[in-house]
């Protein structure tokens, strides 16, 4: 039987580069979307570093996901997971509340360089692993016209830190320094590292 994985999430960006690298993988979708599942609380903890809190996400939403193979009676396999955020002076962006909080989002990474971190985790057979990818993205000046205009194209409502590089948003990035694949969502640098390993073939 070919080697197969599970991928707990719902973004197509991670199917499509899990598919990139020839990782065979099956959906397991939890029943809601993380952020309102009680067992992946994706709430930031008082005073929690946002390096905490992205391997914090990824790991739960990786043993979650385990536990569902369990219940589900599917057949073993490693879950992979992942969470994505953005992070600038400090604080916490992740997927904007509503297209008001896009555009708030964007106005303050206008001009500046930000953060985009992504935890990677894999459970199997009773243990969670993981790796964090940090990147750099600079944006140059942006106009309210610009800013309205790409919120209204919807792209930004789904994205940790209200845009998707891999979109209509590459117009705003001046700079990046560090892994595209780890800013689009799933770092297959460190996906590959961590499939290997667990011992799976790649």
């Amino acid at each position: 039987m070919e080697p197969r994985i599970y991928l707990a999430s719902r973004s197509p960006r991670r199917r499509e580069l899990l598919t990139q690298i020839g990782v065979p993988f099956n959906l397991l979708l939890f029943r809601t979307a993380p952020r309102f599942d009680e067992a992946v609380d994706e709430s930031p903890l008082p005073n929690e570093k946002v390096e905490d809190y992205v391997v914090r996400v990824a790991r739960a939403k990786a043993e979650f996901g385990q536990s569902l193979v369990v219940s589900r009676h599917l057949r073993p396999a490693p879950v992979l997971a992942a969470d994505t955020t953005v992070e600038l002076d400090g604080r916490i962006y992740g997927k904007p509340l509503d297209a008001a909080d896009a555009e708030k989002t964007l106005r303050a990474f206008s001009g500046r360089s930000h953060r985009v971190l992504t935890t990677v985790a894999i459970a199997w057979n009773g243990r969670v692993e993981h790796r964090l990818n940090i990147n750099e993205v600079r944006f140059r000046e942006l106009t309210d016209a610009e800013i309205k205009h790409y919120v209204h194209s919807g792209e930004p409502m789904d994205k940790a830190g209200a845009y998707g590089i891999q979109g209509f948003a590459a117009m705003f990035v001046a700079e990046m320094r560090g892994e595209h694949s780890g800013i689009v969502g799933l770092p297959l640098c460190e996906t590959t590292m961590l499939l290997r390993d667990i011992g799976y073939p790649i």
